[in-house]
Formats: structure tokens, C-alpha cells, sequence
């Protein structure tokens, strides 16, 4: 999840931050592993990428948050795809936006590398958050959805204390700091930004309360400065050959979380290094 709307920010971000809202610091959700373990669209080994039975699959190992991706169907319902259609990910075609609910339902959710599995529906975001309540956070990918009417639903859920949004475009920050400047906001390293001090700078003019990006795109003191305006670096991860040796190195790099592919492998690996670090003592 790479984003390059940073320069179009400038005048829009600059002229509202006249408003204290916009400087409002927001609580990060409590977490149940001191490393944040996040699995990427749902735990997808043994269920198709952003269905129910994925999410559920991420609440069973013990994954702090779920990571889905919100988009509105032509009717303006929220409904959870990644892709912008509907060819990869069901036996269906055409864009989500250019088709209703009634029609999106219909389709199948298939993983085409594993025939074995159950066929799945495509979930409705009320679904997912009543799934979730209580279980595990959320970690929005905002693809392509109204703000209000995306925080309405999650405070209908009693979910909006229990969710960071990740922001895929300049207007949408705008918005959820307007209309819901206490929900936590996360945007990816810009790829201008390859030391501290270029870190602090971006952080102090546009107020970001979590970062993502690549890993690899980090040094041990990008992260320290981030960690001194008290701001939490969970960087992405996730991929076929992702495993101990590059999440103890990321570790090493000071990161409190990561997005992953492998969440029962990363919750287990972690719960093993602690004990390990206990005996050790």
C-alpha cells in the first residue's frame, strides 16, 4: 500500500489546520499482543482475501487487528473489496461502483489457487463490524467511500474506538479529520523521506497519528523519531516468503507492529521470542 498524494495536499491541508481539530490527538485502540500483529485482508491461508470467514480466521489466531478494504457499490452501499472490480476475486466482472448491491451478492468469492476452499460472499462493512465487535480491531483501508456516512456506520456499530484509517488520498484526510478528527489516521512513508530529520519535518505539518509503508524503507532512526512524537511505525510486510528472519529484523528496527500474511506464524513466533526472553533472563 504505497500512496503519492502528498504534494497535493499543500493549500487544501495547510488552510484547515487554522482549526485545532485538525491537531487533535487520537487514542490508538488497545491491542492484545505488546507487538501489533495485523493480518492483511483477513487471514487469507485458509479462506479467500476479504471475506468473513478470512476476518474470522484472523480473530481465531489471535490477530490484533484485520486489515479490510472499503468500497461503495452504485446503490452506496459499503461493501469490502480490494481491487476496484470484481474480476480477480469472484465469477463476476465489471467495477464495484458500477454495480448494486442486489447484483454484488450474487457473485461468488473464489480464490482461483484453491478450488478446495468453500465459495464465500462478498461481505457488507455492517457485516464485518458486527463480526469484529469485541473480537479484534479494524485497520480500514479506505479505498473508495463517503467519510460520514463510513464513520456513521461504525459508530452504529460501536466500533469507532476500535478502528485506524488508513488514507489513500488527500481529500480523505481532510475529511476524517473534519468529521471524526478521533479516529486514529495512518498514510505510508512518502518516498522523498529517507532520513530523520525529513520524517520530522512531515510529521510536524501534517499531523499523521500512525505510518505504514515498506519495512525496508526504514531505518533504526526514522523509527525513534517517529517513537518521540509518540507516533507508532507498522509497516507492511506481508508476502509468500515473509517469515522469522525478517520479522526479528524488523523488530531489531525498533517497529511495534506489522501488517502480515502470516498472522498464526507471527502471533506464535512472537509468543515463542517472549518465552525465549524470559528463560533467557
Amino acid at each position: 500500500m504505497k500512496i503519492y498524494f502528498y504534494l497535493l495536499l499543500g493549500s487544501i491541508l495547510f488552510a484547515s489546520q487554522t482549526n485545532d481539530v485538525y491537531s487533535q490527538k487520537a487514542p490508538i485502540p488497545k491491542s492484545k499482543n505488546a507487538f501489533v500483529v495485523i493480518s492483511h485482508r483477513g487471514n487469507h491461508v485458509a479462506a479467500q482475501e476479504n471475506t468473513l470467514a478470512a476476518f474470522q480466521n484472523a480473530i481465531n489466531v489471535g490477530a490484533d487487528y484485520v486489515e479490510i478494504d472499503l468500497r461503495t457499490s452504485k446503490d452506496s452501499q459499503l461493501v469490502i473489496m480490494h481491487d476496484a472490480t470484481v474480476n480477480r476475486m469472484t465469477n463476476g466482472t465489471g467495477k464495484v461502483s458500477d454495480l448494486n448491491w442486489a447484483e454484488l451478492k450474487q457473485l461468488k468469492v473464489i480464490d482461483k489457487n484453491h478450488s478446495e476452499w468453500s465459495e464465500q460472499s462478498i461481505p457488507l462493512f455492517r457485516e464485518v463490524l458486527k463480526l469484529c465487535k469485541g473480537k479484534i480491531n479494524i485497520y480500514l483501508d479506505f479505498k473508495n467511500a463517503d467519510v460520514s456516512t463510513s464513520y456513521q456506520a461504525l459508530r452504529k456499530a460501536g466500533m469507532q474506538y476500535s478502528v485506524i484509517v488508513y488514507i489513500n488520498a488527500a481529500h480523505q484526510l481532510v475529511e476524517w479529520k473534519k468529521i471524526a478528527p478521533q479516529i486514529p489516521l495512518m498514510v505510508s512513508l512518502p518516498d522523498s523521506i529517507q532520513s530523520a530529520a525529513q520524517l520530522n519535518i512531515f510529521l510536524d505539518q501534517y499531523k499523521i497519528h500512525l505510518l505504514d509503508g515498506s519495512y525496508k524503507d526504514y531505518t533504526v532512526e526514522m523509527v525513534n523519531a517517529a517513537k518521540a512524537k509518540n507516533i507508532p511505525v507498522w509497516p507492511d510486510i506481508q508476502s509468500a516468503t515473509e517469515g522469522p528472519e525478517q520479522w526479528e529484523k524488523a523488530i531489531n528496527t525498533g517497529f511495534t507492529g506489522l501488517q502480515t500474511d502470516h498472522p498464526e506464524a507471527m502471533v506464535n513466533y512472537l509468543k515463542n521470542r517472549l518465552q525465549q526472553l524470559k528463560y533467557n533472563q
